[in-house]
């Protein structure tokens, strides 16, 4: 299992389209991933879970990864939240 901290650094913050492809790119590992955020522990692939959570540019949070690709689900959902714009 591997948890790292995460800040956004999306413009607009964690809106309905950002999280759809959040959600996407979350499910293209087959470890579980999750979001946690103060003491809410969400499931990364669950659209309805993610929109869920009010997060916006700047908020901070973890990534939990577990499972054989958990090293790039994490670096992934990271990667997502620094680049898009």
């Amino acid at each position: 299992m591997i948890k790292k901290p995460v800040t956004i650094k999306l413009r607009d913050g964690l809106d309905a389209r950002p999280i759809a492809l959040l959600v996407q790119e979350a499910s293209q590992y087959s470890s579980h991933v999750y979001i946690e955020v103060a003491d809410k522990k969400v499931n990364a692939k669950s659209i309805m879970g993610m929109m869920s959570l009010t997060m916006g540019e700047g908020d901070e949070f973890t990534v939990v990864a577990d499972g054989e690709d958990e090293e790039a689900a994490v670096a992934g959902v990271e990667r997502f939240l620094s680049e898009q714009k």
